[in-house]
């Protein structure tokens, strides 16, 4: 018999509610979109709707596995991990990580929270636990490989790296994107379901989208106006636009910004006719670009991954968000707006100046941002002898040996380590090297917030999906498995529950002595109580819900009889909870020292005199390479999935017909890549959807290594874009790594020979 049950879609930033049908024994049997969801409406994308064979793939790990050494099973070699026990695991990881730390210190342990942490509950609740427990200053994510930039600019122009404006599509009559194809991806930095309708209809109601990137994506296809742009030059062209609104006097700033003269000043030089020959986008279309943004009754700019993974990554952040503040369009209806999460405070938060660089990498000096260090340094920082020296690395999620700059070298790198742990489903490209995997229970058995999503919504909305099929006794929940390395890391001999007493406790003291909470002056243990005895034994529930009633729509412990508790979201909005259009909370969000949004941080203005000698630098001649996001992919994490490497999946290098004519390239050919770092070879696709002098490769492919035990992704293997990006470039200021403008060479090497008919990748599954 048949049952159905419903959650959120855990496998990217657009929120998506799921109707999931079950059998007896808890295997999702069909998916489709849940229509009572009043965010996403129903909709739902070929990714979600894959989430019954992700959930059931027979190449997720049932249990923990530890990597033999010295008995003949070479690195890299599938037989080399073994079953071991749930305790054998631990036992092992506490005695090496304990052993690493007695001898060299505690920075001699790295940790790397990969993307996939973001999209579970636990991610955010005790990664951070993992590494403040440890007090090692190498702590890395995927945020270096993505987003940083925007969390840096956010930080200095408001003082908090998490408050992201987000464009309030649903009311705008004017976007402008830059770096961002949310068709394919869904949508970053932004969650919006159904993205591609509500670009519908922005335009349908009168207004207008212009998208500008390098490629014409199926965003810009969409779009009422696309313009190319050369790869790494956005920051060029936003500054042109900036200087266009000063210099015809139609900026209309509010009156409590800071650094306005500053702002000037930096931007003098940049007039459109100066930036055109850089960026390729004529002075009259920039003009004209300016004007109608400066024009439109409520207009947003947005821009995402394309803008922050190049050489001018927080610029690019930055002008953005300048633009939006200029034409008035910061926190009004319409413009870019800030989420108000339900399980973030309701009581001001204290001014503190933001800061970046509080330590810095030991060997190429890259200053920490977020409290972490450039996952492009990470391979230098494991390879370079002396103190200091990475010995031991924790993952958790993620694959950096596919998603980091070079990951040739890191992949090396890994080999040498004395200890890795990985906290993975799978044996793939990077935890091959891990001597214990520790593997989370699939998405079907565990709860689902969305801690770190919730903050970028379009429309203020909360959700809480619990398990949907019940967890096997002996298996450990994802937070307990954290838990559980948070406080082995702590060197503490106590259970996972202790990291939870201490962090409820800790929340609630705060709580109740900070000035406007909604328990200022209460008894702390009376909070605890309260919380023990509102149902559910579950810690991690426990802190959910102790968010929720501490939140803007919470029940303050009893303050607001009406307000919000984990149990009423959970029994009385099972499809989630609809909060509103998105408000002004400008002052609610800001808190810079200065109380003003910074319009001119003193580290802008610096970097922007790099910017500013580029104008004189030549137009580079040579080609780039740019990345290219897939519908049917999200980084390297759904390429086992049978449905998602079939299609319009092709790992191939797109270029101009133009570039493929004078290269003696034709469609199907093959051809080799190279760059400083390395190459690799792929099938050629001419196509006038790139820009000439612009090639194009997808990201997250490349599973043709030994070791690994993912079948479909085997044996539809593509190649990896990362083993010709380059470690060495990064955005200064954030210290994201740079994939977009990479400097190449492509060499034809001839036709291509025939497909391999794919019978393991459609038979396994």
């Amino acid at each position: 018999m048949s049952r159905t049950a419903h959650r959120t879609c855990p496998l990217c930033e657009a929120l998506c509610g799921l109707e999931l049908t079950l059998d007896d024994a808890g295997t999702i049997t069909a998916v489709r979109g849940d229509r009572h969801d009043p965010f996403s409406k129903g909709f739902i994308c070929p990714k979600g709707a894959t989430l019954g064979s992700l959930d059931g793939d027979p190449d997720r790990l049932p249990g923990p596995l530890r990597r033999t050494r010295g008995d003949g099973a070479a690195d890299g070699d599938d037989a080399a991990h073994v079953p071991v026990t749930w305790e054998e695991a631990f036992a092992t990881v506490r005695a090496e990580i304990g052993r690493v730390v007695e001898r060299y210190g505690k920075d001699a342990v790295a940790v790397y929270l990969g993307n996939p942490s973001a999209h579970t509950v636990a991610g955010p609740l005790y990664g951070g636990a993992v590494i403040k427990a440890l007090g090692t200053r190498n702590a890395y994510s995927a945020s270096t490989a993505d987003q940083m930039p925007k969390h840096v600019s956010c930080g200095h122009m408001f003082g908090d790296p998490l408050a992201i404006p987000v464009p309030d599509l649903d009311r705008t009559d004017h976007l402008l994107m830059l770096g961002a194809n949310p068709l394919e991806s869904n949508g970053s930095l932004c969650s919006a379901p159904d993205f591609p309708g509500r670009l519908k209809a922005i335009r349908a109601r009168g207004g207008k989208v212009v998208v500008v990137d390098p490629r014409r994506t199926r965003t810009a296809e969409l779009a009422d106006e696309h313009l190319f742009l050369r790869p790494g030059t956005d920051a060029y062209l936003l500054a042109a636009l900036v200087h266009t609104l000063f210099a015809e006097d139609l900026a209309t700033p509010p009156a409590d910004v800071a650094g306005l003269d500053d702002l000037r000043a930096v931007v003098r030089d940049f007039a459109p006719e100066r930036v055109a020959a850089v960026t390729g986008v004529p002075a009259p279309v920039i003009r004209r670009t300016a004007r109608e943004l400066a024009a439109a009754p409520a207009a947003a700019v947005y821009g995402r991954i394309g803008t922050c993974t190049q050489a001018f990554g927080t610029l690019n952040s930055w002008l953005v968000d300048v633009l939006n503040v200029l034409t008035g369009n910061l926190d009004r209806p319409g413009g870019a707006m800030f989420a108000r999460p339900a399980h973030q405070p309701a009581y001001r938060r204290r001014r503190t100046p933001y800061r970046t660089g509080r330590w810095y990498s030991r060997v190429r000096g890259l200053p920490e941002a977020n409290g972490e260090l450039p996952v492009a340094t990470l391979a230098d920082e494991i390879e370079t002898p002396g103190e200091g020296q990475i010995r031991a690395l924790i993952t958790i999620g993620g694959n950096p040996v596919l998603s980091a700059p070079n990951g040739a070298r890191l992949d090396a790198a890994l080999a040498g380590l004395e200890f890795m742990v990985s906290v993975d489903p799978y044996l793939n490209e990077t935890t091959r090297h891990a001597d214990v995997v520790l593997p989370p229970p699939p998405p079907s058995q565990a709860p689902h917030y969305d801690l770190a999503l919730l903050g970028f919504t379009v429309r203020d909305y909360v959700r809480y999906s619990p398990p949907v099929a019940p967890r096997p006794a002996d298996r450990p929940s994802e937070a307990e498995i954290l838990g559980r390395l948070a406080v082995i890391a702590s060197g503490l001999d106590a259970g996972p529950a202790a990291l939870d007493e201490m962090i409820i406790g800790d929340t609630l003291a705060k709580a109740a002595a900070a000035a406007g909470s909604p328990v200022e002056g209460r008894d702390p243990a009376e909070l605890r109580e309260a919380l023990a005895a509102a149902g559910s034994a579950d810690l991690t529930e426990q802190r959910l819900d102790m968010m929720l009633r501490l939140g803007p729509y919470g029940d303050g412990f009893g303050a607001d009889p009406a307000g919000l508790t984990l149990a009423r979201l959970r029994d009385e909005h099972p499809h989630g909870l609809d909060l509103g259009p998105l408000r002004p909370r400008l002052a609610e969000v800001l808190c810079t020292a200065s109380g003003r949004v910074e319009l001119c941080p003193p580290p802008f203005a610096a970097d922007a005199g790099r910017l500013r000698a580029g104008l004189a630098a030549p137009v580079p001649d040579g080609l780039v390479l740019i990345g290219r996001r897939q519908l049917r992919s999200n980084n390297s994490w759904l390429h086992n999935v049978p449905e998602l490497v079939r299609g319009s999946n092709r790992c191939t290098l797109q270029l101009h017909p133009a570039d493929a004519d004078r290269l003696g390239v034709a469609a199907g050919d093959r051809v080799r890549l190279s760059s400083r770092t390395g190459s690799v070879e792929a099938v050629a696709e001419p196509t006038d959807t790139v820009m000439p002098g612009v090639v194009s490769l997808p990201h997250g492919w490349g599973h043709d290594r030994p070791g690994t035990r993912t079948r479909v992704a085997a044996a539809a293997a593509g190649v990896s874009a990362n083993a010709v990006t380059d470690e060495q470039e990064v955005d200064p200021l954030s210290g994201n790594a740079v994939f977009n403008g990479v400097p190449v060479t492509v060499e034809p090497l001839g036709a291509a020979a025939p497909a391999p008919v794919r019978a393991a990748a459609e038979s396994t599954g």
